[in-house]
């Protein structure tokens, strides 16, 4: 599985980059676009889920790694005042 990373800037103006083990992010988030918080964690939420699943079918096991970073991604979000995240690059 080609695992792909994106850099975020989140409402509070700080920067991240996220993992996901699959291309599919790209299928959900666009580089170049806001999305409301709650919209951004939601898209997230459903993309490394089914990334996850995605290594479970090919491996046999769920992927740890995207269900650490869905997990980060929320409590990111929890800390954050409202507002847009800012997807700036999706990359290999």
């Amino acid at each position: 599985m080609p695992e792909t990373h994106m850099e975020i800037r989140w409402p509070d103006q700080s920067t991240e980059s996220c993992y996901s083990p699959s291309t599919v992010i790209g299928e959900y988030l666009q580089a170049g676009k806001d999305y409301p918080l709650a919209e951004f964690v939601e898209r997230c939420d459903q993309a490394l889920n089914e990334a996850s699943e995605r290594v479970r079918k090919k491996y046999g096991y769920a992927c740890s790694a995207a269900s650490d970073q869905n997990e980060h991604i929320k409590r990111q979000a929890a800390k954050q005042p409202a507002g847009q995240v800012n997807v700036l690059r999706i990359h290999s």
